[in-house]
């Protein structure tokens, strides 16, 4: 025969599980769309704006590491791992445009994976503003944000990168190199 009880410990562990897993996915979801509020407070150069918004990017994030942190399971699921990588993002932006440099990863508190994937991100935001900044004539910003993913692309390169995720979104960081060198050299070609 079989050990009822057993089970019955077993069907508790994964209710309690499930429900913790969600739990884990809408504080997932509010730092997403915090991280993705922030990015977009940034690109408008709304400065009071996104120090609010830092305020509570940070407490999501704490909140979420906390919730994350009370099973293994839970910190390996792909949506706390997701809502880590827009957080990088996010907050490397931000960090970049007030400081001119980028944080580390024991600043944004994210795996190294989590980290290298949020920079892969955010060399598509930092070409987007570069493509403001030239509008508004703001040529040596546009300059360092070129040089900025040119480092990156770099150190990528570096890297033994195999067919994962990490890989396949490194490929971008190349392509939006190759932007900012266009707008480099149109700008050249217009001074």
């Amino acid at each position: 025969m079989i050990n009822k009880k057993e089970f019955t410990k077993i069907r508790k562990e994964l209710e309690t599980y499930d429900k913790q897993r969600e739990v884990l996915i809408n504080e997932g979801r509010a730092l997403l769309k915090l991280s993705k509020c922030m990015i977009y407070s940034v690109h408008r150069d709304n400065l009071g704006e996104t120090k609010g918004l830092l305020k509570q990017i940070k407490a999501a994030k704490f909140k979420l590491d906390k919730t994350a942190k009370k099973t293994k399971e839970l910190s390996a699921e792909p949506s706390y791992s997701s809502a880590l990588q827009e957080y990088a993002e996010a907050f490397s932006y931000y960090y970049f445009v007030m400081h001119k440099k980028l944080p580390s990863k024991k600043t944004l508190g994210v795996n190294s994976e989590d980290y290298l994937l949020g920079l892969c991100d955010l060399t598509g935001e930092l070409g987007r503003r570069a493509v403001s900044l030239a509008t508004k004539r703001q040529f040596k910003e546009v300059e360092l944000i070129k040089d900025t993913v040119e480092e990156i692309y770099g150190e990528f390169l570096k890297f033994n990168l195999r067919n994962s995720q990490l890989r396949r979104k490194s490929d971008s960081i190349k392509w939006n190199l190759k932007k900012l060198e266009e707008i480099m050299y149109d700008i050249r070609q217009r001074s």
